[in-house]
């Protein structure tokens, strides 16, 4: 049966104001947690009694964690997960994981070493350094020191994600993180899955839990028997761990309250049709995922959209891609690369693909976006799995204020400050001046008693 032609939003920049058309499609994306499916409604019905929303069930299932510990875990893991585990079945034990090790190609091990290396090199350059400022009469320092424990998200839904776990221990490591919990659903493509495993078991991640969702974010937050709290969640989720995680901050840190993938993909009559096709789908086959191809040359346009249209046909997941564009996506025609690039910066996508002969110069006019790929040969993928920074980005908008996660997101920085009575008469005067306008007066105080008395 052949399928009807690819029906993808088309907005046209040169004639309409198109960030009320932008905030719409952000909308069906945001994690708002009132938007769901009636599946999904029939299964928070059968789970909790009622028509909580997804934000509702949330909160629910981390206030039960928070006050009732494991037996809460337990029991949401088989209402949601269907898993009927015990105690003792929650972490993955030392022996499956290194029994993964062997169920798995020897190939693939020598890639998890090699893109470990490379995030590892590409981490430590960007890893912040110690600094110690002389002044008169003392000095100030700042520095960086690990968290003590961190809990890792790694998805296992509709596939094995591998690449996350990769992408959230390696950061941890590089910061020093001592401790590293990963957390993955007990599902065939989560912590049962031997490639995942066996990526935790080559990296030395020792503690591995069969537990996903909200309830997996509220043990690691609150801690409960046999899991002790961290200090920071961080890794990639459905709607449930992201709103989740929105509920817990505070009690811990987190890397990001994230939503569904998304990219922006800027083309010039340069770029291959091809090309940009498998640039758009890559990230609409996540499901939902959002695709926005921008240009300012209607023909290179269309033929990207009649070969994405084509290629739908030779993906594996080609109809939820499908149904992804036509949800989610859209094609945005400017008058000219500066109004692609003003356009662009007001989506701040997670994911920037400028396919263009002028790659470089058009990024230095688009600050917000959370990783940014160069011209016809960087594809968003060699990011997603292997070139070094991490794949956990910001969405929604957020890269206006938010960065991808790093090492440096595994470490608090103190500041330092040491002086003798030289160096803190050198300052006394404006602490004396600026105190008293305030009306603190044992600020002031605390400096006049350490002045040599006149």
């Amino acid at each position: 049966m052949t399928q009807p032609a690819l029906n993808l939003q088309w907005i046209d920049a040169r004639q309409n104001d198109v960030q009320e058309k932008i905030d719409a499609l952000r909308q069906k994306l945001s994690v708002k947690g009132n938007i769901v499916s009636e599946e999904g409604k029939r299964r928070t019905i059968e789970i909790f009694g009622e028509p909580l929303t997804p934000a509702e069930v949330a909160e629910t299932i981390c206030r039960d964690v928070a006050e009732k510990g494991l037996p809460a875990l337990l029991d949401y893991s088989k209402r949601i997960d269907r898993a009927d585990l015990t105690a003792d079945q929650l972490r993955v034990p030392q022996a499956e994981l290194d029994a993964a090790l062997d169920k798995v190609e020897p190939e693939f091990l020598r890639s998890v070493d090699r893109i470990a290396e490379n995030i590892a090199v590409f981490q430590r350059s960007i890893l912040r350094r110690d600094v110690r400022i002389e002044r008169p009469g003392g000095w100030l320092g700042q520095r960086y020191r690990p968290l003590r424990r961190v809990g890792c998200c790694v998805p296992g839904g509709a596939a094995a994600y591998p690449s996350s776990v990769l992408m959230t221990v390696v950061p941890a490591q590089v910061a020093g993180v001592k401790e590293i919990a990963v957390m993955a659903p007990p599902t065939p493509n989560g912590s049962y899955n031997p490639y995942l495993l066996a990526t935790c078991a080559r990296l030395g991640v020792k503690e591995v839990y069969r537990m996903g969702g909200a309830q997996g974010v509220a043990a690691f937050a609150f801690g409960v028997d046999g899991i002790p709290r961290v200090d920071k969640i961080v890794g990639p989720g459905n709607l449930f761990v992201a709103l989740a995680k929105r509920t817990v901050y505070g009690a811990v840190d987190i890397d990001s309250i994230a939503g569904p993938s998304e990219v922006v993909v800027i083309v010039d009559e340069t770029t291959r049709a091809d090309y940009t096709a498998y640039d758009v789908l890559a990230q609409a086959e996540h499901a939902p995922g959002s695709s926005v191809l921008i240009g300012w040359d209607e023909k290179t346009l269309r033929d990207a959209v009649a070969e994405i249209d084509a290629t739908l046909a030779r993906v594996e997941r080609g109809a939820l891609a499908r149904q992804a564009l036509e949800n989610f996506g859209a094609v945005i025609l400017t008058r000219d690369a500066d109004e692609a690039c003003r356009v662009t910066n007001e989506i701040a996508p997670e994911h920037l693909h400028i396919a263009t002969r002028n790659a470089e110069e058009l990024a230095e006019k688009i600050p917000c976006a959370g990783a940014i790929f160069l011209g016809n040969y960087t594809p968003v993928a060699l990011g997603d799995y292997a070139a070094g920074p991490s794949h956990v980005l910001p969405t929604s908008g957020s890269a206006r204020f938010a960065s991808g996660l790093s090492c440096n997101d595994f470490v608090r920085g103190n500041s330092l400050l040491c002086f003798d009575q030289a160096g803190l008469e050198n300052l006394a005067d404006d602490v004396y001046r600026v105190a008293t306008v305030e009306g603190l007066t044992a600020h002031r105080g605390s400096v006049e008693i350490r002045r040599p008395q006149k």
